[in-house]
């Protein structure tokens, strides 16, 4: 009976933490314990409801720095709280009083459930520091930019890592255009090669060039980050001339208002594609790793495969046998595949790794205060179709730039995915037919233009 009790009072601290010193004569002690209990309890009753009746009351709480902090503190001490009420539970059990083999049996009982219970409670605190960690590591407390007619546009730059180019001249440029409300998204491609486009008045870079990015072959798109570099007096209060030149060009040639930026590192994108255990693409020719510069020194076979980070990275920036809109159109079927495959599943469950691959990967300026909402938007997009234009041969010519044609394109394409019809006709080139064959891995070749610059279901053509 001795030891039947001291196992009860082990299980009524497991299920009702100080029920056992409550019962068992430490009243004051378990009075307090159970407070806080019910305390805790009431509090997740409340956040959870509050939860059911609005999700951005959930993401809020995700991504609020001080909330993670407290959460992280309340854990920790919950953890040395039950760990001393096992122990004191055990106490009370009198083990000195049973045998020799129950005192051993309620001592691995009392291991074991102390273990396991704090370890969890420890556990989870770490993965709550973590996720505090990331946001203040990978977001600013920067400047709130609000949607503009109800868009949030974001540009996406991708460059190779190493001392030597990290941040200059990005070899992929687009811009992810966002309803504020239902997460629908149309991406936006923009060649790194483009030459003569203009600057939005009364920026810095139009007091530059006044008519425009026009200093022959070696005033490309891309470059602006190094002649940025090169001026950074011009730009006294950013921290990031380069970002800050490229957007004021990308505004320029798209007529949209940047709200954001977001770097990648596409080294560091190798590391979150390990991390979240690879991503399964459609592999539709032979793609060289290597090559360019340097032996090409492997293959990713043809058919739909798991790729693993390097993989990845080597389907998205090859371009032996290919060509740089080849190459923009298979970064758009990564881009949809990251967006699809990666589910708030994998997330919670690896989110440590992603969270570390992550810190190394992106650059934003993003503030922490709209993490929150634009987590929310990434869930809604997940669910809908991703419409893409790129401005790219056949349809644009990147030497000389219709840079009307581009403005209307991308008003009709925002206005066919909120579902309005255009406003005014533009004459933008209408393809007789889809494109057929592959060139360098994607659907297409150069003169019909490839299906996944040009589409109105990224999926469908990935």
């Amino acid at each position: 009976m001795q030891f039947r009790r001291a196992v009860v009072l082990m299980l009524m601290t497991l299920v009702l933490p100080g029920s056992a010193q409550l019962a068992a004569g430490r009243k004051q002690v378990g009075r307090i314990a159970l407070r806080i209990w019910f305390g805790l309890i009431t509090t997740c009753v409340l956040l959870f409801g509050l939860g059911l009746l609005s999700s951005s009351f959930v993401f809020w709480l995700l991504s609020n720095t001080f909330v993670l902090g407290l959460v992280r503190i309340v854990l920790i001490v919950m953890a040395i709280g039950w760990a001393f009420l096992f122990i004191d539970a055990w106490r009370l059990g009198d083990p000195l009083a049973l045998r020799q083999k129950q005192r051993l049996a309620m001592v691995g009982i009392n291991g074991v459930l102390c273990f396991s219970v704090a370890g969890t409670l420890l556990f989870a605190s770490h993965v709550v520091g973590v996720q505090k960690d990331f946001l203040s590591a990978m977001f600013t407390n920067g400047h709130v930019s609000s949607a503009v007619d109800g868009r949030y546009n974001v540009l996406l730059l991708g460059g190779d890592s190493g001392a030597d180019r990290w941040g200059l001249r990005p070899d992929s440029l687009s811009v992810a255009s966002i309803d504020e409300d239902t997460g629908q998204t149309v991406l936006f491609g923009l060649p790194r090669n483009m030459l003569n486009f203009p600057f939005p008045k009364a920026s810095i870079m139009a007091e530059q060039f006044p008519n425009g990015y026009d200093c022959g072959s070696q005033c490309e798109l891309n470059s602006l980050a190094t002649w940025a570099a090169d001026h950074k007096s011009l730009f006294k209060g950013y921290a990031n001339p380069g970002v800050e030149a490229t957007k004021e060009a990308v505004e320029g040639i798209t007529g949209l208002k940047i709200n954001y930026y977001a770097m990648v590192n596409l080294q560091g994108f190798q590391k979150l594609v390990n991390a979240v255990g690879g991503v399964t693409l459609n592999v539709r020719d032979r793609i060289p790793i290597g090559g360019i510069g340097a032996p090409i020194s492997g293959y990713i076979e043809p058919g739909k495969r798991k790729l693993n980070g390097f993989e990845t990275l080597w389907f998205a920036r090859s371009r032996v046998a290919a060509d740089d809109y080849s190459r923009m159109a298979r970064q758009k079927c990564v881009m949809n595949a990251m967006l699809t495959q990666l589910s708030p599943t994998t997330v919670v469950l690896k989110f440590e790794k992603i969270a570390k691959a992550s810190e190394a990967l992106i650059t934003t300026d993003l503030p922490k205060s709209e993490v929150d909402n634009f987590m929310q938007l990434a869930l809604k997009a997940r669910s809908k179709p991703i419409r893409t234009v790129s401005f790219v041969p056949p349809m644009i010519s990147t030497g000389h730039p219709d840079i009307d044609l581009i403005h209307s394109s991308v008003q009709k394409a925002i206005d066919r995915a909120e579902g309005k019809k255009s406003k005014k006709k533009t004459s933008t080139p209408s393809r007789t037919s889809q494109p057929t064959g592959t060139t360098g891995g994607s659907i297409g070749n150069l003169k019909q233009g490839y299906a996944a610059n040009q589409s109105s279901d990224l999926s469908s053509v990935c």
